[in-house]
């Protein structure tokens, strides 16, 4: 099974460094084996209902001095639609969707920088204030 390396972030600001295998938007309920759990540990139940998003990383250190680029680069063409996402605690990402629709639980947003640490990020709805298609 594919191992995805996530980070949760919980609209309260905590948050969740692991791996799930198991996560569909569709889904109520996911599982998280967190990195810091010693081998063999169960895995965390969790629920969509207080989460702000899901993150699809590279790594979980990252680079905490970079600042991922707000902006296309013209010299690319962008796959998908290309949105503005600002969550309800001010962050603000830029990036592409194909799967953003108003009434919907939540939906995956590619960011626009293709040197993020983040591969593709699932967005709650309800942890946002304003989505605007540019």
């Amino acid at each position: 099974m594919i191992q995805n390396k996530i980070v949760v972030r919980y609209m309260d600001g905590q948050l969740l460094k692991g791996v799930t295998n198991d996560f569909f938007p569709n889904k109520e309920v996911f599982h998280v084996i967190s990195a810091e759990a010693p081998q063999g540990s169960r895995r965390l139940e969790l629920s969509d209902s207080n989460l702000k998003a899901i993150f699809f990383v590279k790594g979980y250190d990252g680079n905490s001095g970079y600042d991922d680029k707000k902006e296309f680069d013209p010299e690319k063409s962008a796959i998908g639609r290309k949105i503005k996402v600002v969550f309800r605690d001010g962050e603000l990402m830029i990036g592409t969707t194909n799967g953003y629709h108003h009434g919907r639980t939540g939906f995956f947003i590619v960011p626009a920088d293709p040197n993020s640490n983040i591969e593709r990020c699932y967005v709650l709805t309800a942890a946002t204030q304003e989505i605007i298609f540019i």
